[in-house]
């Protein structure tokens, strides 16, 4: 970001550059898709995406239909539980698998409703306890692909990856880009759903926190 302002150039933001400007901007909460996390492999190339350290450093909740689908959602949550980030389900005890609401691995906390997130934004940071929130919320039953189905196909996005040598930032475009064309742009509609779906409550949410402030 420094090289861009200094430059004044412009680009689109990631998850963790969206946090960082968002709490310089003193905004407390936005909606993202999914954010990023620990990539399958990481164990050997260390690909574990700035999203996860920005959470422990930049106050704001984030609302989110899980990590990306392509990643190693069990790292990705105990990354979060080492850097002390809250992980909250809302309406769901389940941590979601982005275009599927389940993924078989537990939340440690949930909230029903947004007035209870809000609370729990506010408690957390009136404690000193710095750093953000991840809000899973799972994509819309109308929307979802089934675990059972899009595994299949992430796993041969992941072998075209390994074999074209995508490394590096270039594999997240080059995986979405592949489920796409593998679902025949149904993952494209149910990403356009679940972020819909998250900005609807990430607003209920900063409506919820504006009033308890």
């Amino acid at each position: 970001m420094p090289f861009v302002v200094s430059r004044k150039l412009d680009g689109a933001t990631t998850v963790a550059s969206t946090m960082r400007i968002a709490a310089m901007a003193g905004i407390r909460v936005f909606a993202t898709g999914g954010i990023g996390g620990v990539h399958r492999g990481a164990e050997a190339s260390f690909d574990i995406s700035a999203d996860l350290t920005e959470f422990a450093m930049s106050d704001v909740a984030v609302v989110t239909a899980g990590a990306k689908a392509i990643l190693d959602l069990g790292l990705t949550l105990e990354k979060l539980e080492t850097l002390g980030v809250p992980v909250v389900g809302y309406g769901t005890d389940e941590f979601p698998g982005f275009y599927s609401r389940g993924s078989g691995l537990k939340v440690p906390m949930r909230c029903d409703k947004a007035e209870q997130v809000a609370a729990l934004m506010k408690a957390k940071w009136a404690m000193g306890l710095g750093g953000g929130v991840v809000v899973a919320n799972p994509i819309p039953h109308s929307a979802e692909i089934p675990a059972n189905e899009i595994a299949p196909v992430i796993e041969m996005a992941l072998q075209e990856a390994k074999r074209l040598h995508i490394r590096g930032k270039e594999t997240t475009p080059f995986l979405l880009k592949h489920v796409v064309s593998a679902t025949a742009g149904r993952s494209l509609v149910a990403n356009i759903a679940l972020v819909e779906n998250n900005a609807r409550l990430a607003a209920e949410i900063a409506r919820a926190y504006s009033q308890k402030r």
